[in-house]
Formats: C-alpha cells, sequence, structure tokens
C-alpha cells in the first residue's frame, strides 16, 4: 500500500509521460555518443575559448589511458579538486572510462576539510589546477594524507591564445609554479599517448561513477554512492523535461547553450549543467567562479539559451549596473535550485529578462533532480513542481515515518526512482536510517496539491519547537520577504526559557532601504500567528551562504551559537 499519486494525462503537464523508458548506460559512455553524433560541434566556451567534441573526446581517451599506466582502474578513487574549467570534463569521463570513481571536492575546501575526505573516500589521486587558491592546498594534502599523486593542470592552456598571454604576464599572484617531484603529474603529460585505453566491463547499477559529499542532515559529511544508472537516468530525466531538447524533439530540437556558473563539483550543477548538457549535444558557456559582470557578458557573447542558478545569484545579477545592457531574447528558461525563490526575485528577473524562472527540487542522494515545474504552461509559485518520469513519492508522518501523513496534511518526502543513490560510502548505519521500504527518506516536509504539485514546507530538522508547536521557519521567511525593504531573510530557533525556544529573524536590506529592526519586528508579527510570532528581527550586512550561494541556515545557528 502506498499513497504515490499516479498521474493522468490531463495532470502530467511535462511533455514527456511519467512511465517513459529510460534508458541507463555507463557515464564515459554518454559522452562519447554525443561526440560521435556530433564530432565538430562546440562542447565548451572557457573565456572565450571553444573546444568541440571531437577535441574533449581525444583528450578523455587520452587521459583514461593515462591514468591506467599509472596503475587507476575499477576500483580506483580519482578526486577533482578543481574550480570550472575544461580540465575538469576532460578528468571527469576520462576517470570513469579509465574504470575509476570520481570523487568530487570543492575548491573552498581547507587543508583539514580536504584531508578528511581524502581519506574517508580512499581517493588515489588528486586532479587539480596550479592556482594558488588550490594548489598550495593540494600539496599540503598531498604531504599529510595517504594520496598517492597529484595531476596539476594550468588554467592558462586553456584560455584563448591573447587572454592566456595577458594571464600568464599580469595575473602570476593567481597561480604558482608547479614542483617537480614524482608524486606530481603535470595534466598535459598524462595526455602523451595515443589514446588507446583498455575498456572495462561497467555494471551500470551497481559501479558507482560519482562520489557525491554531502552534509545531510546532521552536518556529518556522507559519501553518497552515485551509480552510472543513477546519474544517466538522471541526465535523461531532465532532458525528458525540455520539449525543446533532443531526447523530445528530435531533429527539431532548438540550439542548447547553457551557462556553466553553477561549480561543478555541486551536484546541481553535475546534473543539469554537466551531464544533462552533454547527453543533449549541447554547449557550456563555462566561468571558472560566478561573477555577474561575467555572466552577464557571456550571455550576450554566446546567445545562452538556459541558466540554472540559485536565487542568490538571480540576485546578484538583478543588482549588476549591466543588467540593463544585456540582451536576453535567446533565454528560454532559468532553473532556480538549492532553496525557496522569493516572489519579489521571481518576478523581477523575468521582468528584466523576459525569461521564465523554474523552480525545481532535489538532493545530492537523488543524483540532482526530483521534480520540476514544466518549462512551458502551468508553474506554481513556490512550488516545486511535479515529479519527473520515473520518480515516485511518500509523504510520511513527521513524527513517526513508519506512518503515511494523515490525508490532506504535510509530511516527510521520501523519494524512489532511478536516480536514487546506492547508499553512503562505508555509513551502513546511515543507509538503514535513510531508506524505508525502497523509499528514501529527504529530511524535507512537503504537501501535494490537487493537480499534483509538490510545496517544501520545511526540514524537519530545521522547525522549531515553540511551546509545544512546530513553527516552520520557511513560512515566516516567506512572511518577511513581503516587505519591500528585505533583500534576503533567515529564521532559526533561538532559546526561550518560557517557550522553548523562539524564531528569531536575521535579514538584510535593499539597497537605500530605510527602516530599522523594530520596525520589521512590528510589522511582520501583525501578520503571523501567536507561535510563529519572532522574538526581534536583527538586521546585518550580510548572510552566510553555502558553496553555491544559497542562504545558509546552519551556519547562521554556528554564527549565533545556537545548537
Amino acid at each position: 500500500m502506498t499513497n504515490t499519486p499516479q498521474y493522468t494525462k490531463q495532470q502530467y503537464l511535462h511533455p514527456s509521460d511519467w512511465d517513459i523508458a529510460i534508458d541507463e548506460m555507463p557515464l564515459h559512455d554518454v559522452f562519447f555518443r554525443s561526440a560521435g553524433r556530433a564530432p565538430n560541434s562546440y562542447i565548451a566556451d572557457f573565456m572565450g575559448r571553444q573546444f568541440t567534441y571531437g577535441d574533449i573526446a581525444d583528450k578523455v581517451r587520452q587521459f583514461a589511458k593515462g591514468l591506467q599506466d599509472l596503475g587507476i582502474g575499477k576500483g580506483s578513487h580519482v578526486g577533482l579538486f578543481l574550480p570550472n574549467v575544461p580540465h575538469y570534463i576532460i578528468a571527469y569521463y576520462g576517470a570513469m572510462a579509465a574504470g575509476a570513481t570520481v570523487v568530487n571536492f570543492s575548491p573552498l575546501y581547507t587543508v583539514d576539510e580536504l584531508s578528511h575526505q581524502v581519506e574517508d573516500s580512499g581517493t588515489d589521486i588528486l586532479v587539480t589546477v596550479s592556482a594558488s587558491a588550490l594548489l598550495p592546498t593540494a600539496l599540503k594534502v598531498l604531504k599529510k594524507s595517504s594520496l598517492k599523486k597529484l595531476i596539476v593542470g594550468n588554467v592558462a592552456e586553456c584560455l584563448p591564445l591573447v587572454k592566456s598571454i595577458l594571464y600568464r604576464l599580469f595575473k602570476r599572484s593567481e597561480y604558482i609554479a608547479i614542483p617537480k617531484q614524482d608524486d606530481v603529474k603535470i595534466f598535459a603529460s598524462i595526455l602523451e599517448n595515443k589514446g588507446d585505453y583498455t575498456a572495462h566491463d561497467c555494471d551500470v547499477k551497481n559501479d558507482v561513477a560519482l562520489l557525491q559529499y554531502t552534509g545531510g542532515t546532521t552536518g556529518t559529511p556522507k559519501g553518497a554512492m552515485l551509480t552510472h544508472a543513477n546519474l544517466s537516468a538522471n541526465a535523461a530525466q531532465v532532458n525528458l523535461l525540455d520539449p525543446r531538447s533532443r531526447i523530445n524533439a528530435g531533429e527539431n530540437a532548438q540550439e542548447d547553450r547553457i551557462l556553466g556558473v553553477l561549480p561543478f563539483f555541486h551536484v546541481f550543477a553535475n546534473a543539469t549543467v554537466l551531464n544533462r548538457t552533454i547527453m543533449n549535444g549541447g554547449e557550456i558557456v563555462m566561468l571558472p567562479r560566478f561573477d555577474a559582470g561575467q555572466a552577464l557578458a557571456a550571455v550576450n557573447r554566446r546567445h545562452v539559451t538556459s541558466m540554472p542558478g540559485v536565487p542568490t545569484m538571480y540576485q546578484a545579477l538583478l543588482d549588476h549596473p549591466n543588467i540593463g545592457k544585456t540582451n536576453f531574447s535567446s533565454l528560454r528558461a532559468c532553473i532556480s535550485g538549492g532553496a525557496p525563490l522569493a516572489a519579489e526575485l521571481k518576478a523581477r528577473f523575468e521582468s528584466a529578462s523576459g525569461a521564465k524562472v523554474i523552480e525545481g527540487y532535489g538532493l545530492t542522494e537523488t543524483s540532482g533532480v526530483v521534480s520540476c515545474n514544466p518549462y512551458e504552461g502551468l508553474n506554481k509559485l513556490g512550488s516545486i513542481g511535479q515529479l519527473i518520469p520515473q520518480t515516485e513519492v511518500r509523504l510520511l508522518d513527521k513524527e513517526d515515518p513508519s506512518k503515511f501523513a494523515p490525508e490532506g496534511e504535510p509530511g516527510e518526502l521520501a523519494v524512489k526512482g532511478p536516480q536514487i543513490m546506492k547508499g553512503y560510502w562505508n555509513r551502513p548505519d546511515a543507509d538503514a536510517e535513510i531508506f524505508a521500504d525502497g523509499f528514501m527518506r529527504t529530511g524535507d516536509v512537503a504537501a501535494r496539491d490537487e493537480d499534483g504539485f509538490y510545496f517544501i514546507v520545511d526540514r524537519i530538522k530545521d522547525m522549531i519547537a515553540v511551546g509545544g508547536f512546530k513553527v516552520f521557519p520557511s513560512q515566516v521567511e516567506d512572511v518577511i520577504y513581503h516587505h519591500e525593504a528585505v533583500k534576503e531573510a533567515l529564521v532559526i530557533g533561538v532559546p526561550d526559557d518560557y517557550r522553548g525556544e523562539s524564531p528569531r529573524a536575521y535579514v538584510t536590506l535593499n539597497d537605500g532601504a530605510d527602516v530599522d529592526a523594530e520596525t520589521l519586528t512590528k510589522w511582520v508579527n501583525a501578520k503571523l500567528g501567536k507561535h510563529e510570532r519572532v522574538d526581534k528581527v536583527v538586521i546585518r550586512d550580510a548572510l552566510p551562504k553555502t558553496m553555491i550561494g544559497k542562504l545558509d541556515r546552519k551556519a547562521l545557528r554556528a554564527e549565533e551559537g545556537v545548537a
């Protein structure tokens, strides 16, 4: 018995049927298939230099062979400590072609953070670039961990000729010389072969393609084991949402140029920018990091057709003086994820760009995407949309996950589908907690409406216990965002001798806003129920954000000394 909705054609608004068959295949074969189909098409534009599928395919094969010559194969773990650079695409698919598992690491990690995850994952080789923000950290980790080798590339070698010369002349502080030692290899030297790597048998449902670390609901980093089947299925599922994609439109598919500013090391970009675009044969307009001015310039230069991002990214684009000079006519869709999108921000960006901003939802453990609003037709404000093909959910009782939530009430979202991870790396205890009857518990509380659209109410771990009542921070934040002065808002629970906990709001203000904390507190509390009322509003210059730019409630708690 389940409470999983099965959609009729009238209810299901995505262009492909919910129960459509989805091919699961080795992820490197997804890449090679697209490269074989159109070798002269562009796969990437990096700061103005363009690379074809054929160019990159040759380097992927050479990288796979170079790794195998170093003893890397099935069972090996290859870490990527990289920003968005062409080296990432080559190393990502090359490591998988060699038979290895890729491990993603954030370029923002400290030595201790990187060392811990290198040890936990059993990473054998780490790939990085000679940037001064990365290589010193990698070298220290090489010295203090069980890491065997570093492979180091140079960003300048991927730039257009003039930019490469200027980078080497005027950006010397941004890169350092690659040391000459046996356990450090130059990226280009790994490619010095004929590309005749040995293909391996790939068990798509069991072989782990990517080990992706997530904080999860406890904050303890855990490696989600994402198989080739998980990742290739989710790439297909995402393409099935777009009526203009090759999988839906065939020969009538429209041009596909996606802005790649979300970091590839994060599952959001890995799914919606990298794997999805490669499967579709599209082009990634790649920037090494998010910079609003560079992003707007890239939209103009390459006539970008889609732009995934997080809400703070869209806010930064709106705040940039060049927003009014940018030609958005090529832009068909903007996918927003990672955090709830405020109605006012959505409306302002849509007005400025003329593109639709489409909200979706996913997790590291789901390879990226679970649900999304339709690209065309009905969108529901504040909704994470409808389930993507072949994905099922249950709503579980918030207090007792062995039961379903009462009919019509929110419940914990539990998910099942071909994109759900195999499990956590070396954490059977965590697997036992998160999986129930084939469904994976997300920790997010959701509600479903009569049209099959889902709405995230909050996270179970974020709920505030106020005098025996449960208060959802996101509902309080929604009210705060209706004040014209508020730019960003986070609500957390703080200790209260009488009520146990009280909600407290932290906000940043729009430029030129003239309002004080006391006035905001009175304004918001007049619009809230008794138990939802905040003890005060705190105005800050900035709120903490995660590595992909979404507001970070956990970091705010730590800053405020709240457990």
